[in-house]
């Protein structure tokens, strides 16, 4: 076992140098410590600064980092390039230096305002370059230190011709879109057309049928008069006539002859009905607004989609008698139509399928308002945001275009109105609100 002894006089204990030692050693631990974070830091800062200067390296826009005081601190790798100048003749001089003398004072008040009321103000001003001033719309932005006070601004710009260019082209391409939404609604009317035509064809064949049938007994009549009437023109006698008279049957002959005169009179009525009905439907699809009956305009709609239908289904109208409202009858028709077709869609797969069409007032007697309700599967909650986007359908692929909600939104729209899912209840519900016409109510 070591002995330990006291230490002499003017002689440093062990326990003293240990401690110093370790001391060196918590410093050179701590040294290292920071060293490895200062290497780090600036490695971040090098990676910051190769991305920032990136970023000034690849914006094709104009963008100058201007001081309080209006000198240049940082400008894009665009400015030199158009400027024609090198980057560190265009650092520390004044920003209104790069413009045309004309444009100076305004830019110096314009970076003046910016910095006053704290928010971006736009200017023009021309750009100094070889080819002389170009034209460019600066936005001057201002911006602020860690405590919020202004430390200078960011001037960014696009030369005037590239905006006009690209707002010619956005409105080549509003054209476009125009364009290619008036074949959509084209294409919506076609589908519209197709299934009204399916209403048509077996609406107009009964009646048809009817006059047809009628024509060929009028014909058979007509052989049987002939036949008699040569008779007498040929002396016959008064017996042989009669004998003729009762072989043809001449008496029953001329009562069915009335009854098919009147049958054909009223197949030509209901085929004049028809016509007269499809000429409604079809009318008024634009052009100036004018005062109709909501109502008048609801069962015709809704009768020839209902004469499509690939099975027979009661669609009963409630409420008011009529509704005056002020549009174009064709546009409502349209969307009558697509509201009913839907209901029928929806309908298809139920037991006792049934659809009631309603016409109330709203708000004062300010409010048309038409409801379409059915008792199918209803919509689920989940597709209530998308129930009258553009393409959505929940019909299978060839049933539906996705295209007759929207356009009935927007036809809503246009009349001053809306198109509107009703509450949860049982099956679906839609709702059209129009504007009431209080002259022609």
């Amino acid at each position: 076992m070591a002995k330990t002894h006291a230490p002499r006089e003017g002689e440093v204990p062990d326990s003293v140098w240990m401690d110093v030692l370790s001391a060196v050693d918590r410093t050179y631990a701590d040294l290292v410590d920071y060293q490895e974070r200062l290497e780090h830091q600036n490695a971040e800062l090098e990676k910051l600064r190769s991305f920032h200067a990136s970023v000034l390296a690849s914006v094709s826009d104009i963008l100058i980092v201007v001081s309080r005081s209006g000198l240049i601190e940082e400008v894009s790798a665009s400015v030199p390039a158009r400027a024609r100048l090198p980057r560190a003749a265009l650092c520390d001089r004044p920003a209104v230096e790069l413009f045309a003398a004309a444009n100076r004072p305004a830019l110096a008040e314009a970076m003046r305002v910016a910095v006053e009321r704290r928010a971006p103000v736009t200017i023009e001003a021309g750009l100094l370059t070889p080819e002389g001033p170009s034209a460019v719309e600066l936005s001057l932005s201002p911006r602020f230190d860690e405590r919020g006070r202004a430390a200078g601004l960011v001037l960014t710009g696009r030369s005037v011709a590239e905006l006009r260019q690209a707002y010619a082209e956005l409105a080549a391409s509003h054209d476009e879109l125009k364009a290619a939404q008036a074949l959509l609604v084209r294409n919506e009317k076609l589908a519209s057309l197709g299934r009204l035509l399916a209403g048509v064809a077996h609406e107009l064949n009964n009646p048809i049928s009817f006059v047809y049938a009628n024509a060929h007994a009028l014909e058979r009549y007509a052989a049987k008069f002939e036949q008699y009437f040569q008779q007498v023109q040929a002396g016959a006698t008064r017996e042989a006539l009669m004998r003729l008279r009762e072989d043809l049957k001449l008496d029953r002959e001329v009562r069915n002859l009335r009854d098919a005169v009147r049958g054909a009179r009223e197949g030509a009525e209901r085929v004049r009905d028809i016509v007269e009905d499809l000429r409604r439907l079809s009318s008024e699809g634009s052009g100036e607004m004018e005062v109709f009956d909501l109502v008048t305009v609801t069962r015709i709609a809704a009768a020839w989609v209902r004469r499509g239908s690939r099975r027979p289904v009661e669609v009963a109208v409630t409420g008011l008698a009529s509704l005056a409202v002020r549009g174009r009858p064709g546009h409502i028709q349209q969307v009558v139509m697509n509201l009913v077709q839907n209901a029928l869609d929806a309908v298809e797969e139920v037991a006792d399928p049934k659809v009631v069409i309603d016409h109330a007032t709203e708000g004062d007697l300010a409010l048309a308002v038409l409801s379409v309700r059915d008792n199918g599967p209803g919509v689920p909650e989940a597709l209530h945001q998308a129930i009258f986007d553009p393409f959505f359908t929940t019909k299978a692929v060839g049933r539906g275009t996705g295209l007759g909600l929207p356009i009935s939104h927007k036809i809503a729209e246009e009349h001053g109105g809306r198109l509107v899912l009703c509450e949860n209840g049982p099956g679906a519900c839609f709702r059209l609100e129009l504007p009431l016409d209080r002259e022609g109510r």
